[in-house]
Order: C-alpha cells, then sequence, then structure tokens
C-alpha cells in the first residue's frame, strides 16, 4: 500500500497544525497522499484505482462518516484518533501518538470489524459502535443543551461522567423487550445497549473485552435494580479509578428490541422517534478493515 487519500476532520486535534505534522509522517513513511477536509464538499470522491488505502484522522463521528460513505470501496483505513472518547481507536488498540500509528502500518496488517445493520429505522441505517436507549441518549440531550463549549477532551469527558451520574440517579426506568434467536428477555431497565466496540460514550468501558471483528455483538442491560452499582461504576470513573463492570451480557448475531420510549442513539447520533418501535439489527461480519499496529 503506497498511495492514501487522507481525510481529515480540521475540528478535531490542532487544525491545521496536525493536518500538516500528519502529511509530513505519511510522507517520510514513504506513502504518497492526497487530502480531504470533511468539512468541504467532495471530500468522499476517490480516484479510482489510485488509492490503495484511506486514513482518517478525526474523532469517533469522523470515522463513522467517512466508513459508513465509503463502505462500498472496501479500502483499508488507517485511523488516527484525534476526538475527545476515540472508543473505536482504543478498541482496536490503537497508541494515541500518530507517528507510532503510521510507522506501525509498514506490515500492512489488517483487522476486521463488523457493522450493525439496523431495520425499521429510516434516521440511520448502520452503526460501528452501538445503538441503544436509556440513559445514554438522555445524556446525549443533556451534553446537547450545555451547547459546544470548548473544553480540553478530558474535562469534557468528566463533565459528560458528572452528568451521567445525576441522570442514573433519576431516570425512570424503562420496559424493553429482546428477542434473540428464539430467546426474549424483558424487564425494566435504565440502559440497554447493542455494542460492537468496548466502550461507548465518555469511556463507558462496559464490554471491555469485547472484539468487533468476533461476528457478534454484545447487548449491555442494566436493570433498575443495579442503579446504585451503575452509579458507584460511573463514580469511580469520575475519581479516575477504572473498576471492572460486571452488568447482564447477551451475545447477538441479530436481534429484535422493543423500548418503550422514543429516545435512542446510534453511534454518535442522537434520535427522537414519533412513536416507540421496535428495531430490528442483523451483524455484517467483516464489513470493513481497519489497520492495526503491533505494540
Amino acid at each position: 500500500m503506497k498511495s492514501a487519500k487522507f481525510i481529515h476532520n480540521p475540528k478535531a486535534g490542532e487544525g491545521s497544525e496536525i493536518e500538516h505534522k500528519i502529511v509530513s509522517s505519511l510522507l517520510k513513511a514513504g506513502y504518497t497522499c492526497s487530502y480531504s477536509s470533511t468539512k468541504e464538499e467532495g471530500w468522499e470522491k476517490l480516484e479510482a484505482g489510485e488509492e490503495d488505502f484511506i486514513v482518517v484522522a478525526g474523532g469517533d463521528g469522523t470515522v463513522r462518516k467517512v466508513v459508513i460513505e465509503l463502505l462500498n470501496k472496501r479500502l483499508p483505513i488507517g485511523l488516527i484518533p484525534l476526538g475527545t472518547a476515540n472508543n473505536i481507536a482504543k478498541t482496536l488498540d490503537l497508541p494515541e501518538d500518530a507517528d507510532s500509528i503510521i510507522q506501525g502500518w509498514s506490515a500492512q496488517r489488517t483487522r476486521p470489524f463488523d457493522l450493525g445493520r439496523i431495520y425499521n429505522l429510516k434516521e440511520e441505517k448502520f452503526f460501528l459502535e452501538g445503538l441503544g436507549f436509556g440513559v445514554f441518549p438522555k445524556l446525549m440531550r443533556a451534553m446537547q443543551k450545555e451547547g459546544k463549549k470548548k473544553e480540553i477532551p478530558d474535562k469534557k469527558l468528566r463533565t459528560a461522567l458528572e452528568l451521567l451520574h445525576d441522570i442514573i440517579m433519576t431516570y425512570e426506568a424503562r420496559t424493553c423487550r429482546i428477542q434473540i434467536d428464539d430467546a426474549e428477555y424483558s424487564g425494566n431497565y435504565l440502559m440497554a445497549e447493542v455494542m460492537n466496540t468496548r466502550s461507548i460514550g465518555p469511556n463507558l468501558n462496559l464490554v471491555p473485552f469485547a472484539d468487533p471483528g468476533d461476528g457478534e455483538f454484545e447487548v449491555v442491560l442494566i436493570a433498575a435494580a443495579q442503579r446504585d452499582q451503575f452509579a458507584n461504576y460511573i463514580l469511580s470513573k469520575i475519581m479516575g479509578k477504572e473498576e471492572p463492570a460486571f452488568f447482564n451480557i447477551l451475545k447477538a448475531k441479530k436481534l429484535k428490541i422493543y423500548w418503550e420510549g422514543v429516545h435512542l442513539h446510534v453511534d454518535d447520533a442522537y434520535i427522537k422517534l414519533s412513536k416507540a418501535i421496535e428495531i430490528k439489527v442483523e451483524l455484517q461480519p467483516d464489513a470493513v478493515r481497519f489497520l492495526t499496529v503491533e505494540h
């Protein structure tokens, strides 16, 4: 792989300064590259047969945007995390330093990454990280009301965790039904998450051993009876401690999920439905390939 299409979110990281650093590192590593900003029209256009792989520099939202837009191109993706949470990069065990990542691509190893295909939902058709209901969509709404204040990533994560802790303590549990194969699970829950990555949102490490290329989702259910346990997990994170999270986890390749409410999220997109509906989700195995870095 010699020629890269470099796609960058200029609002992530240090703007044009990080752009120049990455281009310099790519050239130093022996790659040629063309550059596109996600804020400009036509960023998704590729020269037929001229690019060997795609380089994406940005946060989880940027990665999702590029993957979904260029899904049918089937080109390997090199990810340089520049966002706040970087849940996808953390799941891929990528280092934080761009130079280390780019140098690590020399072995040209790739890692499969499954996608979730969503049915019965007109707003979104795929997810990389997860789809879910309950306290997390409510957190997203609260963060939107907070506005887009410019904060350093660590402070932004702490703000989100503090808001989430307050939400957990007051959230009214909702009825949820999930059908996996011939089995049905139901109850009153604070959260129901269909996860493909180890963590979601403000680095909620709910499935620490998840493999996004293993051909299965992890469905995380946090019951009303686990409110204090969940709140204490968030409190530990606020205090800088990463305690193990022990919640109910189901494995699934496809499922149907009904939540008694109209608020949900798909990756970093908050969605409000007109009414509660049953959503069908199917796993698409090995839909994307990410370049890996050996440690």
